[in-house]
């Protein structure tokens, strides 16, 4: 295995903790169309969170695309 397929599984396992651990939307009657709130704004550990998903898609992506170019 080359260094490219330790970094895709890695991140796909952080990204896939990270995605379960936000809390945007986590009630169960939002899953029904019960959920009021429209526009929120992230903040605190919320946005690090979503911050740190979107880097981790980032480097997934870019480690697949290297294993396959490489």
């Amino acid at each position: 295995m080359s260094i490219y397929n330790y970094i895709t599984v890695a991140s796909a396992i952080l990204m896939t903790i990270l995605i379960l651990v936000q809390t945007r939307g986590a009630s169960l009657g939002a899953g029904f169309g019960g959920g009021a709130e429209v526009n929120t704004v992230r903040r605190g550990s919320d946005k690090t969170i979503f911050q740190l998903t979107i880097i981790l898609a980032f480097v997934f992506a870019a480690s697949i695309i290297a294993g396959i170019v490489a």
